[in-house]
């Protein structure tokens, strides 16, 4: 889900260490966050170490979780600009509505990809009556400067490329992998790899060196290269792999992304992913004041405001 908890620190993406130029097995856990009343998730990017990989910059796991009718992940109205947002379901159903006027219902097995751009708002909530449980992964791409002011758009892919190997199910959720080409339209070289088993499994992967890529853990357990992690847990695996070793004992899930470094410096705020402090404030004082960003028609969400920005010392650099 989106990043709309009531208080926001500023990241800025060269805080971080830089870009592995070279193979590395970096563990990283991930931390909890409650983004909206009783709907916790897994945060794994930005960390303290490794704010993006390639144009992620952004990867929160939430579930398995069970709720009863009415009582799903409930995200109010809340604005992006300069990102998108790519939402990957794995279980249940979720409702997306957004200022363009999308109404689209999210199933296991589709993306929703909503390209913000200068300014989008959108609302996540639960189908009416639907009881059950949610497990998904949302994820950010940051936009590089050449388009992160185009016009917002918002598209839903119900069909993906999914191949067997070694015992993986494998869904190709962007970019290129395995001769398979996902349809989410991105603006920045990169790849998304969703790999799933019922039974132990084990394949190598092969990788763009190029690239540099990280792996999450969704369920069970997994050797990555040797090196074995749970779920929750995520391996930054540096530059330079034209292959990964991916094994499994037993019932497993998890989340392959990469891409060529973005060698521009983020500054992410809130849901706001910019470049410099005055933009951030701009957006968050014409979303507190109803300027620019619209409404989410259909919604009954109340719209969740931008935290003060004073408490963030944006005011006395914006100078």
């Amino acid at each position: 889900m989106s990043r709309a908890e009531p208080s926001a620190e500023p990241v800025r993406s060269s805080d971080g260490a830089p870009c592995a130029g070279q193979p590395v097995l970096e563990r990283i856990a991930t931390r909890s966050r409650e983004i909206a009343p009783g709907f916790e998730v897994h945060r794994a990017v930005p960390s303290r170490t490794r704010r993006k990989v390639g144009a992620w910059c952004f990867l929160d796991h939430a579930g398995p979780i069970q709720h009863g009718p009415g009582a799903g992940p409930a995200v109010g109205p809340h604005p992006h600009i300069g990102l998108q947002t790519f939402t990957w379901m794995l279980e249940g159903e979720v409702l997306h509505r957004d200022s363009l006027g999308s109404q689209q219902l999210i199933r296991p097995g589709q993306v929703n990809l909503m390209t913000a751009g200068r300014g989008i708002v959108h609302a996540e909530e639960p189908p009416d009556g639907n009881a059950g449980r949610v497990h998904l992964a949302q994820l950010w791409i940051a936009l590089p400067e050449a388009q992160r002011q185009r016009e917002p758009s918002f598209h839903h892919y119900p069909d993906l490329p999914i191949l067997e190997r070694g015992g993986f199910r494998i869904t190709v959720l962007a970019g290129e992998a395995l001769g398979e080409r996902a349809p989410a339209q991105v603006f920045t070289p990169l790849v998304g790899i969703d790999l799933a088993a019922d039974t132990a499994a084990a394949t190598d992967l092969p990788l763009t060196p190029g690239f540099e890529h990280a792996v999450l853990c969704l369920q069970g357990r997994i050797e990555v290269e040797g090196e074995r992690i749970e779920a929750d847990t995520l391996l930054y695996l540096g530059l330079g792999r034209d292959t990964v070793r991916l094994r499994c004992d037993g019932a497993a899930r998890l989340l392959l992304i990469g891409g060529e470094p973005l060698d521009e410096d983020l500054l992410m705020w809130w849901n706001f992913v910019a470049r410099t402090p005055e933009e951030v404030l701009q957006a968050s004082e014409d979303w507190n004041a109803g300027r620019h960003f619209g409404e989410v028609p259909g919604t009954t969400l109340e719209r969740i405001p931008a935290p003060v920005p004073a408490n963030l010392n944006l005011k006395a650099q914006r100078g």
